[in-house]
């Protein structure tokens, strides 16, 4: 849930986000030695998205998405970054509405 929008309620009410990641990289290592220390621990990089997006305040998805793909491209063993931020029920008659970014070192 997030402060997410440019509408006075939405600058005080959270509203629930919707946030998928796709995160690229290099597994060959962690797939030989089946061992978390040798591959992207999903875990904590979703557990900093779910903070990043529950302590800010943007006006546009567009900037939550840029933002979680920086904090994704932090983890050393990330090079690129796939980010939909969606809105659920933001227009009447639609499920959501979002944006999806594609970043890379």
């Amino acid at each position: 849930r997030a402060i997410l929008g440019i509408n006075d309620a939405e600058r005080v009410n959270r509203q629930n986000v919707v946030i998928n990641l796709t995160l690229f990289a290099d597994t060959r290592e962690a797939a030989a030695s089946d061992n978390i220390d040798d591959t992207v621990n999903y875990r904590s990089v979703a557990k900093a998205v779910i903070a990043l997006a529950e302590s800010t305040e943007f006006f546009l998805v567009e900037r939550l998405a840029d933002e979680i793909a920086r904090l994704c491209l932090e983890e050393p063993r990330v090079q690129r970054a796939i980010v939909s931020v969606e809105k659920p029920d933001a227009l009447r008659f639609a499920a959501s509405v979002g944006v999806t970014i594609d970043r890379e070192r």
